[in-house]
């Protein structure tokens, strides 16, 4: 586990702060559950882009051309 020293603004750190009184977590929980959210985003961003990249026309075709040509079950609709 790191130690890090973070300056917020006064007004960010009070919101912070009622934020976690109100979730019942301390501010390290609430931070590190912040700062966790805001990777996962930008690793699913760099994720799906490099997936993106890999896409074929042809592969996403053939893949259609599987599925069975009957109509969705009325769950479905």
């Amino acid at each position: 586990m790191s130690t890090i020293s973070v300056r917020l603004p006064d007004s960010l750190h009070r919101m912070a702060k009622s934020i976690a009184a109100e979730d019942h977590v301390s501010m390290n929980q609430f931070i590190a559950s912040a700062v966790a959210e805001k990777v996962a985003a930008l690793t699913t961003e760099s994720y799906l882009k490099e997936r993106a990249e890999r896409a074929s026309a042809e592969k996403f075709r053939a893949a259609m051309a599987a599925v069975p040509a009957v109509p969705p079950k009325e769950f479905d609709r």
